[in-house]
């Protein structure tokens, strides 16, 4: 046998993209299934998309964050999660490619991406240290075995025959065992096809029970939401007036549901926790008596009862991320006096109360806000029922006049009193402004943008809000004509939005529709349009129709 044939028989053929691209789906997906698996028996934020995912959000600079909420809105996690999912995809399809040219590279290719989702979850703000780095190693490490055995169905190789000798060829290569090339290659395609469904079957058993563990795991924390009932409040809120709420189509409600009310967090997964092992810890400067309170704790408290409207400092102008409830709790600013806090106008040395949620977020708020008589709250229910999870349950913060950024933590676990010198809490690391009081604003909710009403009577409506100092006037201007006065409804607190509504007699043709707001304190809003960052948009709503 010459040495040229007896080499054209012993070498592999050459591994094509597609087979390999596919192969590292398999692989990737099982051990994206075990790195779940493995962060619902220690802890569900340690997975490698939430930790990775979280990191992702901390780097993203403001202006990209606010747009990316003014884009996809409350989706915008998911959205988040499925870019990460779809990078992790090509980068799997990619090491697949690379696995049947060298399967060490490729194997190593996998650990990186390991040690990527170990090192975020580990330095995330609410690792629980070195065991938050095993679920992304272990499903590194299975997804680099699983390339490993499909890389190895792809390139095994295949012996092509010898030319036969006197007609006799096929038969000797038969007895020995040498399969013809199409028999060969078809063999090979069967074995990485069952060794890939094998390995996809396998991963969707994993992640169920991945799935079904987490699941399992959250059934404490609903069970004690389910048994919370929540005391008459000592201090209930005042019985809205009827003449608070206008019966107009498409104006916003006075009160906002629950499954309405907007939400704006960091949070990819919502925290889930479970009342009876959740505490809050006082502590920090000026604090002479720190104090930790169990929920059971708050709950046989005097409970207050009020209505506060809410307002997130992404909110464009015009935007969707306000809401008016009725809330449940305790004051905060008892609890600090019973810890010894003394406000900084009283000698008091820390100015920043810091709140921190059980994912690490921690926003800081004014201590003078806080202790100056209005009703910031420890809020344990929303609208007459418990808190619900995606805002906030157990406990969580709520200070009317603020921004959300610096008053409203979810989840909270902790309160630190310090000084605005001495740390800067998580978005204002990030550009935003250290204290947010509420900018006055007002919206126009119908028409809608666009509507096409018929010529004649045409009611503008919708809501103004100025928290804590309360909304005295709001004036609407067709076109470049005179503001005209509205009609408010009756004025529930100075805490809430307040709806309005203006009878206007529509021309045809196209108009301009434009609302402005004055406190009371004699502020009007202002017509200069600002953006979100630092501090929350400045501007009038104005909607564009055409009457017909």
């Amino acid at each position: 046998m010459r040495d040229e044939e007896r080499d054209q028989r012993e070498r592999p053929e050459r591994p094509r993209p597609v087979p390999g691209a596919l192969s590292g789906l398999p692989a990737g997906s099982a051990g994206l299934a075990v790195a779940e698996l493995v962060a619902a028996a220690l802890r569900p934020q340690a997975g490698p998309v939430v930790a990775v995912g979280g990191a992702v959000v901390d780097a993203t600079p403001a202006p990209v964050k606010d747009w990316a909420i003014r884009q996809f809105g409350t989706a915008d996690k998911l959205v988040l999660q499925l870019g990460i999912l779809a990078v992790l995809t090509m980068l799997v399809m990619a090491l697949g490619v690379l696995a049947v040219r060298s399967r060490r590279l490729a194997a190593a290719g996998v650990l990186l991406l390991g040690a990527v989702g170990a090192v975020a979850a580990v330095s995330r703000p609410d690792s629980a240290g070195p065991t938050d780095a095993f679920p992304s190693v272990g499903g590194a490490v299975t997804a680099a075995l699983v390339l490993h055995l499909l890389a190895g169905r792809l390139t095994a190789r295949r012996r092509t025959p010898a030319p036969a000798a006197h007609g006799a060829g096929t038969r000797a290569e038969g007895a020995a065992g040498v399969l013809p090339p199409a028999e060969a290659g078809g063999r090979d395609r069967r074995s990485f096809l069952l060794a890939a469904a094998s390995a996809a079957a396998a991963s969707a058993v994993v992640g169920a029970a991945a799935r079904s563990l987490s699941t399992s795991r959250g059934q404490g924390a609903v069970a004690s939401r389910r048994r919370v009932v929540l005391p008459a409040p000592g201090s209930p809120a005042r019985p809205v007036p009827g003449r608070a709420r206008l019966r107009l189509p498409d104006i916003t409600p006075f009160v906002t549901p629950n499954d309405d009310f907007y939400r704006v967090d960091t949070a990819l997964t919502v925290p889930e926790v479970d009342a009876t092992a959740w505490r809050l810890r006082i502590h920090g400067e000026g604090v002479r008596r720190p104090a930790t309170y169990s929920f059971d704790d708050l709950l046989g408290r005097e409970l207050v009862e009020r209505d506060i409207t809410l307002t997130c400092v992404s909110n464009e102008v015009g935007g969707p991320y306000v809401g008016n409830a009725r809330w449940t709790g305790v004051r905060l600013a008892d609890l600090l006096a019973e810890c010894g806090v003394e406000p900084p106008s009283r000698g008091g040395p820390a100015d920043q109360l810091v709140s921190r949620s059980v994912d690490g977020m921690t926003l800081g708020t004014p201590v003078e806000v806080v202790m100056d008589g209005r009703d910031a709250l420890l809020a344990l229910g929303m609208n007459g029922e418990p808190l619900p999870f995606e805002h906030g349950f157990p406990v969580r913060m709520v200070v009317p006049g603020l921004y959300g950024f610096v008053s409203a933590c979810k989840w909270i676990e902790d309160i630190e009193l310090t000084t605005f010198a001495s740390y800067d809490p998580y978005w204002v690391r990030r550009g935003w402004a250290r204290e947010a009081p509420v900018k006055t604003q007002s919206r126009i909710d119908t028409p809608r943008p666009f509507a096409r009403p018929k010529a004649g009577p045409v009611m503008v409506a919708g809501v103004a809000w100025a928290q804590h100092r309360g909304i005295a006037k709001v004036e609407v201007r067709i076109d470049d004509g005179p503001w005209q006065e509205a009609r408010l409804a009756a004025e529930a607190g100075r805490d809430t939005w307040r709806q309005w509504s203006f009878p206007w007699q529509a021309s045809r043709g196209g108009h301009t529709l434009t609302v402005r707001a004055t406190d009371r304190t004699g502020a009007v809003q202002t017509g200069r349009r600002t953006r979100t960052v630092p501090d929350g948009a400045d501007g009038r709503h104005s909607v564009v129709v055409t009457v017909e």
